[in-house]
């Protein structure tokens, strides 16, 4: 996705964020955040049926099939795939800026961890609607819901926008600091490789 020049501009990087944020809904979120959430709401029921982890994973699927660790997954793929767009759109953009006109400039990790915390902050309140609809989807009421859209529906008629930002807090809090850590790390391995193999 670079040009010519080498240089990754802020418009493909968000198409990069979106393959990558889809791709990994589809293989790895989905099923593992559909059955994260079902313990969740297990837990909290008067009368829990999930022993253990691999006892819920085998009710779940005996009760409602493979596709009931995919329940969920067009907001997932919504979810995630907006989550990773913002985040690289804002990365890429941060670190343009930052580099100038000089793309051998060195970046510090903590100017790096600065940079992914702003990404994963502007990630949390640019998605964190899906994300609300997606864990109403996957949780052990989503049969309440027709489709992703029924249930966006339902949350705005029942209780307002304003249910939409339910846990944007320690959202923010948990993800500021994710972002920034996955990024420090990406850029420290690359500085390693880039001795043994060029890839900028």
């Amino acid at each position: 996705m670079r040009d010519a020049a080498g240089r990754l501009d802020s418009s493909r990087s968000l198409l990069c964020g979106l393959a990558a944020g889809v791709a990994e809904a589809v293989l790895v979120v989905c099923p593992m955040e559909t059955i994260k959430v079902k313990f969740i709401h297990d837990q909290c029921s008067s009368r829990p049926r999930y022993r253990g982890f691999f006892h819920g994973i085998r009710e779940i699927i005996r009760d409602q099939g493979l596709r009931g660790t995919y329940q969920g997954l067009t907001a997932t793929v919504l979810k995630q795939g907006s989550n990773q767009a913002i985040r690289f759109y804002v990365m890429t953009s941060l670190r343009n800026w930052y580099k100038g006109d000089d793309p051998c400039r060195e970046m510090h990790p903590l100017v790096t961890a600065v940079f992914g915390a702003a990404a994963g902050a502007a990630s949390v309140l640019g998605n964190t609607p899906l994300d609300v609809v997606k864990t109403r989807m996957q949780g052990l009421e989503a049969h309440r819901y027709r489709s992703t859209v029924d249930c966006a529906y339902q949350i705005l008629r029942n209780e307002g926008p304003q249910a939409f930002y339910k846990g944007t807090v320690p959202r923010l809090g948990r993800v500021c600091l994710d972002v920034a850590i996955v990024f420090v790390i990406y850029e420290e391995v690359v500085k390693l490789l880039n001795g043994v193999w060029k890839t900028d």
